[in-house]
């Protein structure tokens, strides 16, 4: 695990979410999907409760990359939230090389292939269809059910049962290349498919992407929760402290 420098928790500051979204001329962001929408209200509401005091903006990412907006951005003082990968190099966080490397999804498939022995799919346009959530704290991670795509598009189901030895295989994947990304406290999700046994890894998601919606109602806390938890550098130990016995998240 990276060694990570702690900082006083943001709950009453600003938290800044950007998401892919278009904004009307009333200045109204319209998130681009459904399930944008569903991300953007879990995290607000995961916010609102754990830290009411912090004043929440959304926007789209596409304002980024206007001109003159590295300029009109105020930086300081505020968390970011991205829940899109697709950012401009300018823009400074504390996770900002991890992003940029996992949009390298040829050279994620690379090293887990030569460093881990784990197989991949030549083709960049092949998708897998199951997600490992990681709560990655700087005490340690934890792991969370393993999500699968359902029959209809944007359709997740959680849990996806399987053998004991997969599941090992996945966390032990999953915790080399965050250790290797020097990864700051986040939720991640390590996006691979399953033939017979065998493990095909496809990329890592810095942030609870959208299968992460599956956790909604069905874990205590949720992935969003989670991930608000982890950008304030809780604590592994408060983290597990917050979960019912037995929680599967």
């Amino acid at each position: 695990m990276a060694d990570h420098t702690l900082k006083a928790p943001n709950r009453n500051g600003r938290v800044t979410i950007i998401v892919n979204a278009k904004i009307k001329q009333e200045r109204r962001l319209v998130a681009a999907s459904p399930v944008t929408e569903l991300m953007v209200n879990a995290l607000k509401s995961a916010i609102a409760i754990h830290s009411p005091q912090t004043i929440i903006e959304t926007i789209a990412v596409a304002s980024l990359w206007s001109e003159g907006a590295q300029e009109q951005t105020e930086l300081a003082g505020r968390i970011y939230c991205p829940l899109t990968i697709q950012l401009p190099q300018w823009l400074t966080f504390p996770a900002q090389n991890v992003y940029q490397a996992c949009q390298d999804i040829q050279a994620r498939r690379q090293w887990v292939f030569q460093q881990l022995q784990v197989q991949i799919s030549p083709d960049l346009q092949w998708i897998g269809d199951c997600w490992l959530p990681i709560i990655w704290t700087a005490q340690g991670p934890l792991y969370g059910e393993v999500i699968k795509e359902g029959i209809m598009p944007n359709a997740y189901q959680q849990p996806l049962e399987l053998p004991l030895s997969v599941l090992q295989a996945l966390q032990t994947m999953a915790r080399e290349l965050l250790e290797n990304l020097a990864a700051p406290p986040s939720v991640y999700l390590l996006q691979f498919s399953l033939m017979q046994k065998d493990i095909i890894f496809d990329r890592l998601w810095p942030f609870p992407a959208a299968p992460a919606i599956a956790s909604l109602g069905q874990a205590s806390p949720d992935l969003f929760a989670c991930h608000w938890y982890c950008l304030n550098h809780r604590r592994l130990e408060e983290i597990q402290a917050l979960m019912p016995q037995n929680a599967l998240i």
